[in-house]
């Protein structure tokens, strides 16, 4: 070896031997002699061993079957007397589930010593476990405490699950045979303990448990107290534990000595034969343990028994209670009883203010006088029944009405059994009495005042009588305001106050008596019942009690000021305590249609029935009940709704007060069209037109006579000589006088005025004679009949008449026609020249046969012209007459021609032609126009001549 390399071989050789030391060192330090010492109860297992000088040890806890670790760590054991280690370890699962091995190891920084043998905890999972098993079994656990169980089942059988309070549990294999499950927070069991099960597959029962969860002892309210003031009783709360029973309750101790045990309920008092004035309570139980201490001296601390031999010296208005103490020791004790009853060995009370006949029961309890601690116990009940007294004098009131009856009420106070009561109605101005028995029961009677005599004072009087004698009078004088008052005071509306009324008054200084309060159902119509109360003077305010009135009720409230001279009404109220909905519906709900809109009408509900204040109406529409209206006037009783189109309709009204609506009435409705009701107006219309006219055609009817006189009189036929119904001939006529006609010629014509005027011949002798055959001479001038255009009548070319005038220059005057004389004829001039001028010149008059007369229509030499064939217009002049003197006959026309407007057209000159003959006395046309009754005015007169033709059937 060079010695360069010395050195480092040296260093070599230095660690080598380092490293062997240390590992000898170390390998000595291996745990020995380990123990285990399992504590099942509290799951905990203690490992001891011997050797090594290390402060720390690695711990390790397997699980044997499966070779599981449950536990690795470094520990710092503590040192035991013989110089062993020692180390505590818990487990969360029982310690009988499954076999533990447990190896340990020193430690010294980074530096380990080998593990120790392996140390086994033998578990309850063997292979010869003859049947299933739990652990642990029936275990007491804290409130908020995780609780791991086992199950153990036998070698070759199937393990189902575990079930905690009815709910499946998750489960965890330790081993071939071992299952276990953890509950966290657990909440307090009851008194009975929570199960835990296991079942197999098929719900099959293996094996269980119950678990008990609680608390430790929680007692509180710790005292003592003396009955007798010698002993002591001290009493406490126990406090809930929840855990119950032999093993698991609570015991106590009373200054070290054991109180009596109960297994069916923890105890709660603790006797001890001695006053100590200082006492300590303890309590225990599986899960922990409690004190509690407590002092007092004796005399504050007295709780007296209850008297015994209790009796009573009894009287009317008294009574006298005797008892005895048990305890002489309580005669020296200064005592109060209740009802402050006090004195030195109080044993007798006299109990005074009672009432006459009447059942009471007595008991007695007192306490200490000084220092007083609590009131003792109750004696037994003691009854009695005080004697009996004349009665009070009762309490009186009477209601009256306007139709001179009422109602005399009384209350009573009968300090014995009412034998009977006397009422007496007494008018000192009329000195007139009547008196009458009732019998005990009454305290209502009703009075008649019309054969009390005049109105004036009436006094009513009740007296009541009993074994012991009879009442004072009690008396008051009708209210004669209620009779006579034409204006009784102003009615004033009451609010409720808590179900009642509460009323306030003005004082009213002649109440010498005070006052009257009474109230009832104002619906109510026939025996209502009447309630009152009677006040002293003074009182300005009373409160009704809610018991003597009801919800709903319309009450009116009266109050009255008494006196010796008479009672007055004073004020008057009406309210209700408490507002219900409506008790009916709206009454005779109906429904029309008026065109597009629907009226709605109803009655009115009946007061009795409005049970509060009615605030209105509500209308709704459809099934669904859509508010459409909101009517807050309550004497409403109609709605209308407008513009509906045509269709089916429900409509509900409910009528409501400051509580709600009431159930509502319904009605429905299909509107008809408006045209169908447009049809009926029109045809009533007619019908009513058609009664009307067929009323006035009967009345007509039946005064035919005055209506013709009045309307229509009889015009004079013209007397025509002949029969003018036969063949056309030659008719042989009388000479007649003549008649002339006088063209007059006026040069100036207003065409304004077409009409003929009237010139009035001059009298002579101022009398027209009736018939005479002078010749008459009347003129007219032209009178327009029509005013539409009418075309001239020219005459034809046979034999016509030439009874036209010129239309624009001419005066036609028709002087007497008569029905007999010679016949004018009149020639006919040549046409018009072509020109159309108007050739003036003398129209001749030629006699017919050389004499004048009329000459008959017969068979003209030349053919009269058609319409076509009218000859052109022609100007006449005046006839002259021819020699002789006379003057030419009346042609008649061969062919009647009509005015139409039809013919007007053709240009030619308007003239006014006389269409038919004319009466002399008379501007109405003789014959009727043929053209007027067959033309399109046939339609404006045939109402007129159907009534011409009935009126003219009165004539003959």
């Amino acid at each position: 070896m060079s010695p360069k390399l010395k050195p480092h071989a040296l260093w070599h050789v230095c660690m080598l031997l380092s490293l062997s030391a240390t590992q000898i060192h170390c390998n000595d330090g291996v745990p020995q002699e380990v123990n285990l010492s399992p504590n099942l109860s509290t799951r905990q297992l203690s490992v001891s061993w011997l050797r090594g000088t290390a402060s720390t040890f690695d711990l390790i806890v397997l699980r044997t079957e499966f070779n599981q670790t449950v536990f690795y760590g470094t520990v710092a054991p503590t040192t035991v007397e013989d110089g062993r280690y020692r180390w505590d370890w818990t487990s969360t699962e029982p310690l009988e589930c499954t076999s533990l091995s447990v190896q340990l190891r020193s430690r010294d920084g980074q530096k380990t010593s080998d593990w120790s043998q392996p140390r086994i905890l033998p578990g309850a999972d063997l292979p010869n476990t003859e049947r299933a098993r739990m652990f642990p079994q029936d275990p007491v656990v804290l409130v908020g405490d995780n609780t791991t169980v086992c199950c153990i089942v036998e070698e070759g059988k199937v393990f189902g699950t575990i079930i905690y309070n009815k709910m499946v549990m998750n489960v965890v294999r330790l081993s071939r045979r071992s299952y276990a499950a953890t509950k966290t927070n657990q909440s307090a069991s009851p008194k009975s303990g929570t199960n835990v099960i296991t079942l197999n597959p098929q719900n099959n029962l293996l094996t269980g448990t119950v678990v008990f969860v609680g608390y430790p002892p929680r007692p509180t309210d710790l005292y003592c107290e003396t009955r007798d003031l010698t002993s002591v009783v001290c009493q406490w709360i126990p406090g809930e534990t929840h855990l119950y029973g032999v093993k698991r309750g609570t015991y106590y101790t009373l200054n070290g000595r054991d109180c009596p045990k109960n297994a069916q309920r923890p105890p709660k008092d603790c006797s001890l034969p001695e006053w100590a004035g200082n006492w300590t309570l303890v309590a225990k139980n599986p899960l922990g343990q409690a004190s509690l201490s407590y002092s007092a001296p004796l005399t504050h601390r007295v709780h007296l028994v209850d008297p015994a031999n209790l009796t009573a010296v009894i009287h009317a208005w008294n009574a006298t209670l005797l008892w005895d103490w048990v305890y002489p020791s309580y005669h020296s004790l200064a005592l109060t009883c209740q009802r402050t009853f006090s004195g030195v060995g109080l044993q007798s009370v006299a109990i005074l203010d009672l009432h006459p006949d009447t059942k009471y029961q007595v008991r007695v309890s007192c306490g200490a006088q000084q220092h007083f601690w609590k009131w003792g116990a109750w004696s037994k009940t003691l009854d009695f029944t005080t004697g009996i007294d004349f009665p009070e004098a009762p309490a009186l009131w009477v209601s009256l009405d306007k139709d001179n009856t009422g109602t005399v009420m009384w209350k009573w106070q009968s300090h014995g059994e009412i034998t009977g009561y006397e009422l007496t109605l007494w008018s000192p101005d009329d000195n007139v009495q009547h008196t009458e028995t009732l019998p005990p029961g009454t305290h209502v009677v009703s009075i008649n005042l019309t054969r009390m005599g005049a109105a004036g004072k009436i006094t009513a009087t009740v007296t009541a009588e009993n074994a012991a004698g009879a009442s004072p009078p009690a008396s008051v004088v009708l209210p004669q305001l209620s009779l006579d008052a034409e204006t009784p005071p102003t009615v004033s509306r009451v609010a409720s106050a808590a179900g009642g009324f509460s009323l306030s008054w003005a004082g009213d200084a002649n109440a010498t008596d005070g006052y009257a309060v009474e109230w009832r159902d104002t619906s109510c119509l026939q025996d209502c019942p009447v309630g009152w109360t009677k006040l002293v003077a003074g009182t300005t305010n009373v409160s009704l009690d809610p018991d003597t009135l009801q919800a709903g009720v319309w009450y009116g409230i009266s109050l009255y000021s008494c006196s010796p001279d008479a009672s007055e009404l004073l004020q008057h109220w009406q309210g209700y305590t408490e507002e219900l909905v409506p008790m009916t519906s709206v009454p005779n709900l109906m429904i029309n249609q008026d065109n597009s809109d629907i009226q709605l009408t109803w009655g009115e509900i009946p007061l009795a029935d409005h049970r509060g204040y009615l605030l209105g109406y509500r209308v709704y529409m459809g099934p669904k009940l859509t508010l459409i209206a909101n009517l807050s006037d309550p004497h409403s009783h109609s709605y209308t709704v407008k513009n509906l189109p045509v269709s089916s309709y429900k409509f509900t009204v409910k009528a409501f007060t400051s509580a709600g609506e009431d159930t509502g009435s319904t009605a429905s409705i299909t509107m008809e069209s408006y045209t169908d009701w447009l049809l009926l107006e029109i045809l009533a219309s007619l019908g009513t037109m058609t009664c009307f006219l067929f009323l006035v055609t009967f009345i007509c009817y039946k005064k035919r006579k005055w209506v013709k006189t009045a309307f229509y009189p009889d015009i004079p036929e013209p007397k025509l000589a002949g029969d003018w119904s036969s063949t056309r001939g030659p008719l042989n006529v009388k000479p007649h006088s003549n008649s002339v006609v006088h063209i007059v010629d006026e040069p100036e014509w207003d065409t304004s005025k077409e009409k003929l005027v009237v010139i009035p011949e001059e009298d002579e002798d101022g009398v027209d004679p009736v018939d005479t055959d002078e010749p008459m001479s009347i003129r007219y001038y032209n009178q327009v009949v029509d005013e539409r255009p009418i075309r001239p009548r020219y005459p034809d070319s046979s034999e016509s008449s030439a009874s036209s005038l010129d239309s624009a220059r001419t005066d036609v005057t028709y002087t007497g026609i008569q029905t007999s004389g010679s016949s004018l004829t009149f020639q006919a001039e040549p046409p018009f020249p072509q020109d159309g001028q108007h050739p003036r010149g003398e129209f001749p008059v030629a006699l017919a046969g050389g004499e004048g007369g009329y000459r008959p229509q017969v068979q003209p030499a030349v053919p009269c012209q058609g319409p076509a064939q009218v000859a052109p217009p022609q100007s006449f002049s005046e006839p002259q007459p021819e020699k002789g003197g006379s003057y030419g006959g009346y042609k008649p026309q061969c062919s009647w021609q009509m005015d139409s407007p039809g013919e007007a057209d053709e240009g030619s000159i308007e003239a006014t032609s006389m269409g038919s003959p004319t009466s002399v006395a008379s501007t109405q046309f003789l014959l009727p126009q043929e053209d007027e009754e067959q033309s399109g005015g046939e339609g404006s007169s045939s109402a007129t001549t159907w009534l011409h033709n009935l009126l003219s059937s009165t004539k003959s």
